[in-house]
């Protein structure tokens, strides 16, 4: 699988309480962390918050430091037409090799609109997203 495809995700799990996403922001901001995209998940109280930032390890860093318990995840972030069925042609592609989404965000950004995804074949599905003409984004972006 070509490694600069795969994309370092921080995600944070945290009670779902007033603050939280506060004292998360600015961990990193105080870090000199720079959020590029994220999302939050919440399950029984608790939430998760995952995020692509342009400095990991001092993200892990930081709200390790405060307690939080934090994990790394390797996604993909793959460029998307940003117009109506951009979204459909990139999980068509996919579903169509049977490769499963098991999560997935995205964010429209200064290059463009980018899809980051957590998928059960991370080798399978760059190699099909390429093979459709798509791009995966290399980590260098997100640096």
């Amino acid at each position: 699988m070509p490694a600069e495809c795969m994309i370092r995700q921080i995600s944070v799990f945290s009670e779902n309480k007033p603050g939280k996403l506060a004292s998360i922001a600015k961990a990193l901001q105080e870090g000199g962390v720079n959020i590029l995209a994220f999302s939050i998940a919440e399950a029984d109280g608790f939430g998760v918050v995952r995020a692509i930032v342009n400095k990991p390890e001092i993200a892990y860093r930081e709200l390790t430091r405060l307690g939080y318990n934090v994990a790394f995840t390797e996604v993909i972030a793959v460029g998307m037409e940003d117009r109506p069925g951009g979204l459909y042609e990139i999980a068509d592609l996919l579903g169509g090799a049977s490769l499963n989404i098991e999560y997935a965000y995205a964010y429209s950004g200064k290059e463009g609109a980018v899809l980051i995804l957590r998928v059960d074949n991370p080798a399978d599905a760059i190699a099909r997203i390429q093979a459709g003409g798509r791009r995966c984004l290399p980590s260098s972006v997100f640096q």
